[in-house]
């Protein structure tokens, strides 16, 4: 690349490639272990958000790839996935000369990794292409980010001047697929890795033994934390019984309901311990920060409203 972010973080490169040789893969999602791979994400997530950032991408490219019956990706090869679109997303791919041109915002891990899966527009429709990230005409734009939360990982804009790129998959299977919702469902359980990190401090605190505010506040932490595993552990199922169904609403209600979660946690423990750990404790502090920016991945409103239609359109939508 050109030009590498200002704060390209080389400690966490390394940290993801020591994730990377201790995990090179996960289970794929929807053949039969797809509760394990969630396990292993909300572990690293567990430790820290940037580098399950980073390494859930990497993943999910993995689960790509395999869906879409492409090479697999090489021995010690680190992967992103760069498929935010919007107005800024202007990335389009020539199937006469193979390359991409334009510029693709919010690349995440970018600077770090070595190849990505991005999406650009060809015609009509979009496609998705593989590319190496130290290909001639890869510039990174100044990073712009001012958020304490998930600093640590570059997330800016790219820009790409007649890069060369391998097409996967035909046009609009990316998004085709039921493994894109599949791996949405990934990002709730690395949400609720990072939650159950934050609950840990009002879960082991003296003052809940005689404080009855710190109790309570407790016992709604572990209700929202066990009605998102559970939700979690059902749709494993789910997807592992049904894999060629993308499961949409339940994938979505899932997002949803660990998202509301995250912020009952945020919200409870700061009230039951007060600023002291957010203060002293760089840890919980930097796990607070980069909690409450990346649940923002989350579509809010917008996804509650898809699963409202969802379920206005059933004839029976809850039962035991």
């Amino acid at each position: 690349m050109d030009q590498i972010v200002e704060h390209a973080a080389p400690a966490l490169e390394s940290a993801a490639r020591e994730v990377l040789a201790r995990q090179p893969s996960l289970p794929l999602p929807g053949r039969g272990h797809t509760l394990a791979r969630w396990r292993a994400l909300a572990a690293i997530a567990g430790r820290d958000l940037c580098v399950a950032k980073v390494m859930e991408a990497h993943y999910d490219a993995q689960a790509i790839l395999d869906d879409l019956h492409s090479a697999p990706l090489a021995d010690g090869t680190l992967a992103a996935v760069w498929a935010a679109e919007g107005p800024q997303a202007t990335l389009c791919y020539d199937e006469a000369t193979g390359t991409v041109t334009g510029a693709k915002p919010w690349c995440s891990g970018a600077g770090l990794v070595d190849v990505a899966l991005v999406t650009a527009h060809c015609g009509d429709a979009s496609r998705l292409v593989c590319l190496r990230t130290d290909a001639p005409g890869i510039l990174l734009q100044p990073q712009s980010w001012h958020a304490t939360g998930m600093g640590g990982i570059p997330s800016g804009t790219v820009q790409f001047d007649h890069v060369r790129a391998e097409p996967i998959g035909a046009p609009g299977a990316y998004l085709a697929r039921p493994g894109f919702w599949h791996g949405g469902a990934g990002i709730a359980a690395c949400w609720y890795g990072a939650a159950v990190a934050l609950a840990s401090p009002l879960q082991r605190s003296p003052r809940v033994d005689d404080n009855a505010q710190a109790a309570a506040l407790l016992g709604q932490v572990d209700m929202a934390l066990q009605a998102s595993a559970a939700l979690l552990r059902e749709l494993a199922a789910w997807i592992d019984a049904m894999p060629s169904q993308p499961h949409a609403s339940d994938v979505t209600r899932v997002r949803s309901v660990v998202e509301r979660a995250c912020v009952q946690v945020l919200d409870a423990v700061g009230r039951a311990l007060g600023p002291a750990p957010m203060c002293l404790d760089p840890g919980h502090a930097q796990r607070w920060a980069d909690l409450t920016v990346f649940i923002r991945q989350s579509h809010a409103d917008r996804d509650w409203a898809e699963l409202g239609r969802a379920i206005q359109r059933q004839e029976q939508p809850w039962t035991l």
